[in-house]
């Protein structure tokens, strides 16, 4: 994959203010007291070379990791050997912050990391990226009692090897660190699917009938999604204006102008050319040119996280005015206050698998 330009400059640290100073690397300097660098991982406990967990049975859940304390966790990396199809839409990612009972984040792994399709490909942003399948996320997830991260294999084959590591940092009871996680939002993940249904193409006003990303109450920012699109008929598939009500607003807070616009792209994302990863959108996989097919897009609001005080709506139309019936998946990424409005229960196996002919729809 080529550098681009934007990525350099990223690289560099021209791009991104922190804290009212320019670029991405001038805080490395700043010191900070009562902060520990840990890490929980897979691997092999005798000193041999068996860092991996291995044969993760049909229906058993694993816990990854359980800290205790306050802290951080800054980067994670899995990588996954399996023999059964599409295993990365059967297993599931959850995380529980400071004693929740209902997870803050839940999705099946591959989709948490960006992948859709349950197919394993190289993408690239600031907070995601995967090169074909070492999967990483550098979303920072503060806690300030605990945090756990756990897996279930919900398909009928074992996991052969399930590799890992999670990166964090502890801070010292009473630091100042300690003390902002109190403040702080708990990061959220939730997955959605959902085979469109095509409307009479009236006007649109109240979205009501659009593709959900997100329903969130309590107070928070939402601060990106992953959405993946199978087109099931020929011809274009955009058209779609993001509509977002923010704390409980009747009409759209916001209201866009198409769906490659939200995701910083144009004209049909140039469709016929290629695909694009620059660090907070991109079109990171094509289809076919007749718009059938898998495409992926993403959309980081990294720089302007969408805030809410008692409740977020993201929706996108699923053609102009919600013509189109195709196959929609998606993960929206936030953070909040707890307790968080329970997601609904994640669908079966059956019900997550993609569409293996573009032109077979099935009946839910």
């Amino acid at each position: 994959m080529r550098i681009g330009a934007v990525w350099l400059m990223v690289l560099l640290g021209a791009v991104v203010p922190v804290r009212g100073q320019v670029g991405l690397l001038r805080n490395l300097a700043n010191l900070r007291e009562g902060v520990k660098r840990l890490r929980v991982s897979s691997y092999d406990r005798t000193g041999g070379n068996h860092d991996f967990l291995e044969n993760i049975g049909p229906g058993q859940r694993v816990v990854l990791a359980d800290i205790r304390g306050s802290g951080t966790i800054t980067h994670i990396w899995m990588t996954i050997a399996s023999d059964e199809r599409y295993y990365l839409r059967r297993i599931v990612l959850r995380a529980y912050w400071d004693d929740e009972t209902d997870p803050s984040i839940e999705a099946p792994i591959g989709d948490f990391f960006g992948l859709g399709f349950g197919e394993p490909y190289y993408w690239a942003s600031v907070p995601l990226a995967v090169a074909d399948r070492a999967l990483n996320c550098f979303f920072p997830m503060p806690f300030s009692r605990r945090a756990r991260i756990e897996i279930e294999n919900q398909g009928a084959q074992p996991v052969k090897a399930f590799y890992y590591q999670i990166d964090y940092e502890s801070y010292a009871p009473g630091s100042a660190e300690a003390l902002a996680t109190e403040r702080q939002g708990r990061f959220h993940a939730w997955w959605n699917r959902q085979i469109t249904k095509a409307t009479d193409g009236r006007p649109n006003l109240d979205g009501a009938q659009n593709y959900l990303i997100l329903d969130a109450a309590g107070r928070g920012q939402y601060v990106g999604v992953v959405l993946h699109i199978q087109g099931l008929a020929t011809d274009w598939w955009g058209e779609g204006d993001d509509m977002i009500f923010i704390d409980g607003d009747a009409k759209p807070t916001l209201n866009g102008t198409g769906l490659e616009d939200y995701f910083c792209g144009a004209w049909n994302f140039n469709l016929l050319n290629r695909e694009y990863n620059f660090p907070y959108f991109g079109y990171s996989r094509k289809g076919n040119a007749d718009y059938t097919g898998r495409h992926s897009m993403y959309r980081f609001h990294i720089e302007d996280p969408i805030t809410f005080d008692r409740s977020l709506r993201v929706t996108i139309e699923h053609g102009h005015a919600n013509d189109r019936s195709d196959d929609y998946s998606s993960v929206a990424y936030w953070y909040q206050t707890e307790p968080h409005k329970r997601f609904p229960p994640l669908p079966p196996v059956a019900e997550r698998l993609p569409i293996d002919r573009w032109n077979v729809v099935p009946i839910r």
